[in-house]
């Protein structure tokens, strides 16, 4: 379609139009750093304004290309009025329509807060974003240093979570919006596109439990056996390198779009600390929101123990992920690949949280705790040789999925090589599933 301008004669650095993106009509928003670093006038902001009340009335997906240092100081307090407007137009659309910001350079201050409402964010390597930059760091603390150690690309990557890729430029950042637009719907209101796959939605998967070592101790890496379960083996992983003990990624089951949660054996043994928590419930409340179904994959031994996790709110943030999961009303199915023990059992997906469906292989281990753990507190007195008897009693009458599924916690035991084809027929049988909404003016989410 030819594009279409919006407002296309106010001035400022911010322009906005209706136009295809990859096939897919889009709201294009971009603020340039073409004029004072991109700052932003009330003009400006009330084109942020704009778009943002288009996408929401056209239901359609808003791609932002952001690159502004902020308020624009010469225009004083209008400057900021205009960017309250522009945020609180953009927190509209969380919901309703998908949003995508690019950052393409500079994003601080206020344009650097609606990185934190858009549901994805895609940085350049050259792109940097803070609240506050490094010459009030240097008079507030003393500590000296630079816009790439504060808030470049690499540390919203790898410490603060805020983007979700990152690329070498605004062509293949682009690229990577398109690619995200392809498993989302245009809005709430409508399902996500299906695609045409030659991938037997039957298809066996043997290997996908040649994957699981035989040691219950040994690592592996579970994007292995997402590999081998989504078709032709290809999925689009979001926040790779933050909280890398929780994979979370988009993928397509016989052609339809499904997100995946998955323990990660391969860091912090798959445990689940404050990063994860927020990794898994941000991503879990984005796939419920646009008519994702939802696949966990477990293995983990537990939370992560240490008393500065606790002091820095463990509670509050595994509860986001509770949270999360409790409110999901897309089709949810869980897979226990090993271990699922403790309160990260309950927290990743299990039946009594509601999931549609939960499977499990047959050396999946389902309990309290591991039967170490239960030596060391049931039998802290006894030798060695009656702690081992214990042990293996205890592994071998408790640490089975049969237990679980014989009391309903479990749906089916199923070979590794059914996989694929189990999760299929459940996503088929799941495709009208609808919930009724309880009447209430918002739920009040763990923050």
């Amino acid at each position: 379609m030819t594009p279409v301008n919006l407002r296309a004669r106010v001035p400022g650095v911010a322009r906005a139009m209706v136009r295809n993106l990859a096939e897919r009509r889009v709201v294009w928003l971009e603020v340039t750093a073409d004029a004072h670093r991109g700052a932003l006038s009330s003009e400006s902001s009330s084109m942020i304004t704009a778009a943002a009340r288009t996408a929401v009335a056209e239901r359609l997906p808003l791609v932002a290309v952001m690159a502004s240092s902020g308020a624009d100081i010469r225009e004083g307090f209008s400057a900021l009025h205009g960017w309250g407007l522009a945020a609180k137009a953009l927190t509209d659309c969380s919901g309703m329509v998908p949003t995508i910001i690019i950052v393409d350079g500079p994003a601080v201050s206020g344009p650097a807060l609606l990185l934190g409402i858009a549901d994805h964010v895609i940085m350049t390597e050259g792109s940097y974003a803070f609240v506050s930059g490094p010459t009030m760091v240097t008079e507030f603390t003393g500590v000296t240093t630079d816009n790439d150690e504060l808030g470049g690309s690499g540390a919203h990557t790898r410490f603060t979570g805020a983007a979700t890729v990152v690329t070498p430029d605004l062509e293949s950042a682009t690229s990577a919006a398109e690619l995200l637009l392809s498993y989302l719907p245009d809005n709430c209101d409508v399902e996500p596109p299906t695609r045409v796959s030659d991938d037997s939605a039957t298809r066996s998967t043997p290997e996908a439990g040649a994957v699981i070592p035989l040691l219950s101790t040994g690592s592996y890496d579970v994007r292995s056996v997402i590999e081998t379960l989504v078709d032709e083996g290809d999925f689009f992983e979001l926040r790779e390198r933050w909280a890398a003990n929780l994979v979370t990624c988009l993928a397509t089951m016989d052609g339809r779009p499904v997100g995946i949660v998955a323990n990660q054996p391969m860091s912090l043994a798959g445990t689940l600390d404050i990063p994860a928590s927020q990794k898994g419930a941000r991503f879990v409340s984005f796939c419920d929101a646009f008519n994702i179904p939802i696949i966990t994959l477990v293995d983990t031994p537990g939370f992560y123990p240490g008393k500065d996790l606790e002091w820095r709110g463990m509670i509050r943030h595994g509860a986001q992920l509770v949270f999360a999961y409790g409110r999901a009303t897309v089709p949810r199915i869980c897979l226990i690949l090993r271990k699922s023990y403790g309160g990260a059992y309950i927290v990743m997906d299990s039946k009594r949280m509601g999931n549609d469906l939960c499977l499990a292989w047959p050396w999946a281990e389902l309990a309290v705790m591991g039967a170490g753990q239960a030596s060391a507190i049931l039998r802290r007195r006894a030798g060695p040789d009656e702690k081992m008897a214990f042990e293996a009693d205890y592994t071998e009458r408790l640490l089975n999925p049969y237990v679980a599924a014989e009391r309903g916690y479990v749906d089916a035991v199923i070979d590794p090589a059914d996989t694929r084809a189990s999760i299929n027929a459940a996503l088929d049988a799941l495709i009208d599933k609808r919930e009724v909404l309880a009447g209430r003016k918002h739920d009040n989410s763990p923050l």
